[in-house]
C-alpha cells in the first residue's frame, strides 16, 4: 500500500497521488493521479483545487466510483449513511494521452513538461516523466515492471536520452511494494506465464463448467480478455461494474481510452462491436460483485472459483493476494465506518467491551480499532454482508443503523482479517474437488507487483542518480531496507535522500 505524501522534492509545487495537506509545504499548483486504487486517492474527495493531471481512463473510472461512509452520531444511537463519489471533479480532471510530452504552465512563466506511460498495472494506471529547470523524474505509481515492459521503455523516443542517452534522471519514485531480497519476492511468474497456467486448467473442465472469477480489484482486465477469447463467451459484471467499464468506449473527443475496445466494444463504421464484457448473466464466465444475486453462481454449489495469488514458489508453496499493494475491494461498492475522533474511537471500544462476551474475539476487535490510532486511520473498512440480516448491497441497510447494531458486523469482520494468513506457504493445502476429480478453485500467478529482480532491471535500465521508496514499512525498516542496499549499485549517485530520512528517524527511536 502506497504511503508516498505526495511531495517531490525536484518539483515541491506539485502533488502526485496524495491530495490532503502537506505540513509545512505550500499547497500545489498542480496535481497528478496515477491510477484509481483507494491508497492513492487520500484526500482527493475534498480538493477544491486545483487541477488534477491522469489518463483518459482513470478519469472516466473515478467519476463512477461509489463510496458509502458511515459516520458514528453517538447522539442518536445511530449510523448515519451518505453516498460519495468524485462526481465534483468531473471540471477539475484533465486528461493527458500516452507517449505525449505535453507542457503544463503551473503559473505564468512556470512551466514543466509532462509525458504518461502506460505502468502495466491495472487499467488507467500511468507513470509521469516529469521535466523542467534542468530537473527530471520518473514517477512509477504502481507498476509490474516484467522485462518486456521494461525493454518497452529503454525504446521509447521520450526515454531513449535517460535509458541509452547521457542524461540521468535526478529520482525514480518507486513503487517498492516488494522491494525485498526475501526469497519469496525474488522472482515473480510473467503475467502472460500465469495467463497461460489458467487458460490450461480451464481447458481440463466440461463445457458447460461455470467460472467465477475473483476480481475484487482493478487490474484483471487482460485476464478477462483472454479467458473471454479462450472459451469464446463473454464475462458477466453486476450493473455496477458494467457501468464503470461501458463508460471507457463512452469517452468522445482526444484522447481516446485505449482500453476500451477489447472490454466495452467499439464502432465499425456504423455497426457497434461488443467486448468481452456483458450484463447478460446467462454465459459462463462471471466476474459479478461478491454478494450481488446473480442467478447464476447464487447458490450454485458447482462453480468453479478462479483466484488469482502473488506467485508460487519452487516448493509449491503458494503466496496469498488478499489485496497486497492495495486496491483491496476496489471495484466493490465500498462501504467505510468513518472514526472522526480518538473519542468515537473510545466510545466504540467500550461498547465492544460491554457487548462482546468472546475475549479472544474482544482481543481482536481492539485491535482492529486501536490501529486506527496508531496508524492515523480515518476509517475501516466495512463488510455488511457478514450482517446477520444477509447481504448489504443495498446500502439502506445500514443507514440509521443502530450502532449496537454495528457491534457484530465488526467483529465478524475482523475475525475474518484475523484468519486471514499473511503471505506464507499454502501448500499442500487440499482444495474442494467437484465430480471428475477436477478442484472447485482454481488458483494462478498474477500479480499487480513488480517482484524484486524487476524493479532491479528498471532501475538498471535508467540508472538514475537516486530511487525514493512510494511503499515503506517505517516501524519495521532496517538498513537491509534501505535504498542503498537494495538498489544502489544500480544508481549513479551515493546519496539517497530517503535512506537519509529513515536514519534520522530511527535515531530517534
Amino acid at each position: 500500500m502506497s504511503t508516498f505524501k505526495g511531495v517531490v522534492a525536484e518539483f515541491p509545487q506539485i502533488r502526485i497521488d496524495y491530495f490532503r495537506p502537506v505540513l509545512a509545504v505550500p499547497p500545489p499548483l498542480a496535481c497528478f493521479l496515477s491510477h484509481v486504487h483507494s491508497d492513492h486517492l487520500q484526500g482527493l474527495e475534498s480538493l477544491r483545487a486545483p487541477f488534477v493531471y491522469c489518463s483518459p481512463a482513470t478519469r472516466e473510472i473515478l467519476l463512477r466510483l461509489e463510496k458509502y461512509p458511515h459516520r458514528m452520531n453517538f447522539a442518536k444511537g445511530l449510523l448515519e449513511t451518505r453516498k460519495q463519489t468524485y462526481r465534483h471533479l468531473k471540471y477539475l480532471l484533465k486528461t493527458l494521452p500516452l507517449d505525449t510530452p505535453t507542457v503544463i504552465e503551473l503559473s505564468p512563466g512556470n512551466e514543466l513538461r509532462v509525458t504518461l506511460f502506460d505502468a502495466n498495472h491495472c487499467a488507467g494506471a500511468a507513470m509521469f516523466l516529469i521535466q523542467g529547470g534542468g530537473k527530471a523524474i520518473l514517477y512509477t505509481g504502481d507498476i509490474r515492471s516484467e522485462s518486456w515492459w521494461v525493454n518497452s521503455l529503454v525504446q521509447n523516443p521520450v526515454l531513449i536520452p535517460y535509458t541509452l542517452g547521457n542524461r540521468r534522471l535526478d529520482c525514480i519514485y518507486l513503487d517498492t511494494t516488494f522491494a525485498t531480497k526475501s526469497l519469496w519476492s525474488r522472482d515473480f511468474q510473467s503475467k502472460a506465464e500465469g495467463i497461460k497456467e489458467l487458460l490450461s486448467k480451464v481447458e481440463k473442465y466440461p463445457p458447460e463448467t461455470i467460472f467465477y472469477f475473483h476480481s475484487w480489484t482493478f487490474g484483471y482486465e487482460n485476464v478477462w480478455i483472454a479467458l473471454s477469447n479462450f472459451l469464446e463467451c463473454p464475462i458477466h459484471l453486476d450493473k455496477y461494474r458494467w457501468s464503470i467499464y461501458k463508460s471507457l468506449s463512452a469517452v468522445r473527443g482526444t484522447p481516446d481510452c485505449r482500453e476500451a475496445p477489447p472490454l466495452s466494444g467499439f464502432s465499425l463504421g456504423n455497426h457497434q462491436r461488443s467486448g468481452c464484457l456483458t450484463q447478460d448473466s446467462n454465459v459462463r464466465l462471471h466476474s459479478c460483485e461478491k454478494g450481488f444475486s446473480c442467478p447464476a453462481v447464487k447458490k450454485n454449489s458447482n462453480v468453479v472459483h478462479i483466484l488469482p495469488i502473488v506467485t508460487r514458489l519452487e516448493n509449491g508453496s503458494e503466496i496469498a493476494e488478499l489485496g497486497a499493494g492495495g486496491g483491496k475491494g476496489d471495484l466493490d461498492q465500498a462501504h467505510e465506518l468513518e472514526v472522526g475522533s480518538t473519542n468515537d474511537v473510545a466510545q466504540l471500544m467500550h461498547l465492544c467491551a460491554t457487548n462482546i462476551s468472546n475475549p479472544d474475539l474482544l482481543s481482536i476487535v481492539l485491535k482492529l480499532l486501536s490501529t486506527t490510532i496508531t496508524d492515523s486511520k480515518d476509517s475501516i473498512t466495512l463488510e455488511p454482508s457478514t450482517a446477520e440480516n444477509g447481504s448489504c448491497e443495498d446500502v439502506t441497510l445500514l443507514d440509521n443503523l443502530p450502532i449496537k447494531d454495528l457491534i457484530p458486523i465488526l467483529a465478524k469482520g475482523a475475525a475474518r482479517q484475523a484468519s486471514h494468513p499473511t503471505p506464507s506457504s499454502e501448500n499442500g493445502k487440499c482444495l474442494p474437488i467437484q465430480e471428475g476429480g477436477l478442484p472447485k478453485t482454481i488458483k494462478f500467478p498474477y500479480s499487480r507487483h513488480s517482484s524484486y529482480r524487476e524493479l532491479c532491471e528498471l532501475v538498471q535500465a535508467f540508472r538514475p542518480r537516486d530511487v525514493y521508496p512510494c511503499t515503506v514499512d517505517a516501524a519495521n525498516w532496517t538498513s537491509e531496507l534501505s535504498i542503498r542496499s537494495l538498489f544502489g549499485n544500480l544508481c549513479s549517485d551515493d546519496v539517497f535522500a530517503h535512506d537519509a530520512e529513515m536514519l534520522v528517524a530511527f535515531a530517534q527511536r
